[in-house]
């Protein structure tokens, strides 16, 4: 069973289902509460104290803080300008917040998950410790979709209403070329590169000597080859 101890206002809240929890005071002892059934936390902090990489609910949607500036033009009011990304749409969105405004912080919970199979557009993933498996769109992983390999684990990140935020992948994979056109020794020569088809279907751009059954090393980022892997 799962703990996670959440710092609200006065109170420290020992919570057993750190996403969705309803508190059922059990005990209170020095500001503790016992949190153990579904309900969603609102946690709504001033914009001063929100920082890259938060996640805020903006116009009733997930938004990812990706930077925050703090201005004071002149004589007029101090303001943060705020670039952010949609966690649903992935749109980058441009915002002004007055400097004593509040957000809404979503409580998130990171989760590893094992990678199964296709279900048509979904990914099924399985969670590492309870083994229960749950069907994840491909949009929720984005880009980086197209490396994921069989047995792959990645990191899942859930909102506190439970719905996936988004999907990470190790920064970098490790594939194998299963097709690719053959080098002479005058093109392994060079510092040129070809088309390869990699294991999870997807091309990648490799050098000349790669062949296959190579296993190279890939940025699950930027889909950029990275170096041949001996085995």
């Amino acid at each position: 069973m799962a703990f996670s101890l959440l710092s609200l206002f006065d109170f420290t809240v020992l919570c057993i289902h750190p996403v969705q929890c309803y508190i059922q005071v059990l005990q209170t002892r020095a500001n503790l509460v016992i949190c153990t059934r579904p309900f969603f936390i609102r946690l709504m902090i001033s914009i001063s104290n929100v920082s890259k990489g938060s996640i805020i609910r903006f116009k009733g949607e997930p938004h990812s803080i990706e930077s925050l500036m703090h201005r004071t033009p002149g004589n007029l009011r101090a303001f943060y300008q705020a670039n952010m990304r949609n966690l649903k749409s992935g749109r980058n969105v441009e915002y002004r917040f007055s400097a004593t405004e509040s957000v809404d912080v979503i409580i998130t919970e990171r989760k590893q998950y094992q990678y199964l199979y296709r279900d048509g557009n979904d990914f099924v993933m399985m969670d590492n410790e309870t083994f229960d498996q749950i069907n994840v769109p491909e949009v929720a992983i984005g880009s980086s979709a197209r490396f994921v390999k069989d047995g792959i684990v990645v990191t899942i990140v859930f909102s506190d209403d439970g719905s996936i935020l988004g999907v990470e992948l190790p920064t970098f994979v490790e594939v194998e070329v299963i097709e690719t056109s053959p080098a002479s020794k005058d093109d392994r020569a060079t510092s040129g590169t070809k088309p390869a088809v990699v294991e999870t279907g997807t091309e990648v751009s490799v050098p000349m000597f790669i062949q296959i059954g190579s296993i190279i090393r890939v940025d699950t980022r930027t889909g950029e080859y990275i170096e041949r892997v001996k085995k």
